[in-house]
């Protein structure tokens, strides 16, 4: 890539972009998620897997359209009726196998990743592949939502942990 070097008396990007700090309104678009957004076949089944199994809380919950949830400080979860989410975005495609997506929960124990699994168990998650030792030095185990969504809940001690743990209550 072509280092950029700018001279601007303008605000800067708060990250270098190329090597080089380019002016705030060169820089590409901020490095976060907003929104997680997975089409589901039952909204309300998902509610009351999310809100009355796992314990989680809305922020907004249009019945049959949408429940949104949580789970950082600039990022929710979204479960879209899966109707309407064709509607605006396109066709969903379909066939055997698993969605080719999975979204991960990190704690700070093995203890606390069996914990959530046996949670997700008792809540009707199926299937719950128990914990187990991964060669990249963790301990994780996966349960499925209601759609077939697959969770993993992980110990990733070290840096992962550092990054995306957040500090005990």
């Amino acid at each position: 890539m072509t280092t950029l070097a700018l001279e601007s008396s303008k605000f800067l990007c708060a990250w270098p972009c190329h090597d080089a700090r380019l002016p705030w309104e060169a820089c590409p678009m901020d490095q976060r998620l907003s929104l997680i957004t997975l089409a589901v076949a039952d909204v309300e089944a998902s509610r009351r897997f999310y809100l009355a199994g796992l314990g989680w809380a809305a922020e907004i919950h249009v019945p049959g359209e949408v429940l949104m949830i949580r789970t950082g400080q600039h990022l929710l979860l979204s479960l879209w009726d899966a109707r309407e989410f064709e509607a605006e975005v396109g066709p969903i495609a379909a066939g055997p196998g698993l969605a080719p997506i999975t979204l991960a929960h990190n704690v700070g124990s093995p203890g606390e990743v069996d914990q959530i699994l046996a949670t997700a168990r008792d809540v009707g998650a199926d299937p719950v592949q128990d914990a187990v030792r991964r060669e990249w030095g963790g301990f994780s185990g996966y349960f499925a939502d209601p759609d077939g969504y697959r969770w993993e809940i992980a110990h990733a001690p070290g840096q992962i942990e550092r990054l995306v743990v957040p500090p005990a209550r």
